[in-house]
């Protein structure tokens, strides 16, 4: 995807063997391997936010959930 790209492909769930269109990113970290300023981000479509967000938290890793908007995308 190209950076402030307004014709860029939206973001896809991360979910294994979805495609659809995310709307949700996750950001979270593993604390044992990685410095609080460490933070991985995956992308989750309504129907896998949930599952995606209770995996990471399962593990106990620091999780956040934020809603994926147009303005957002553009500043990425």
């Amino acid at each position: 995807m190209s950076e402030g790209s307004p014709s860029a492909a939206p973001a896809v769930c991360s979910r294994a063997g979805c495609r659809a269109d995310a709307r949700w990113r996750i950001d979270w970290r593993n604390p044992r391997i990685h410095a609080a300023d460490r933070v991985k981000s995956w992308a989750a479509c309504d129907e896998h936010r949930d599952f995606l967000r209770e995996y990471l938290a399962a593990r106990s890793f620091p999780v956040e959930v934020h809603a994926i908007d147009a303005s957002t995308e553009a500043s990425r």
